[in-house]
């Protein structure tokens, strides 16, 4: 079952209380809890391609943090970033390595 998530509220809850509660209760309530359909460990490997296809390196970070939490090995997210710089771009990539060198260090 996935943790029940907070950051929507704890970070904009004040500012934008609708997507705070959209983000919680929907994508990390709702869609994430599907794990009969598709397992944690393929959706943090799914929503980290797509992070880094879309250059999303604010949210890189706390996506790969749950996708070393959800099994997703050092070995994998390397040839993850690898297979993607031919798609999404080598400049995405290195940024990608570096943000995955930080957390995949210990």
């Amino acid at each position: 079952m996935a943790e029940k998530q907070t950051a929507g509220r704890d970070l904009l809850g004040e500012f934008a209380p609708k997507f705070a509660e959209l983000n919680d209760d929907v994508l990390f309530g709702e869609v994430w809890s599907r794990e009969k359909e598709l397992s944690p460990r393929d959706r943090s490997m799914i929503t980290v391609s797509a992070l880094i296809a879309g250059g999303n390196f604010e949210q890189l970070t706390p996506h790969l943090q749950k996708a070393k939490a959800n099994g997703v090995t050092k070995d994998e997210i390397a040839e993850i970033i690898t297979h993607l710089s031919f798609y999404a771009g080598w400049p995405k990539a290195w940024s990608a390595f570096n943000i995955a060198k930080e957390i995949y260090k210990n």
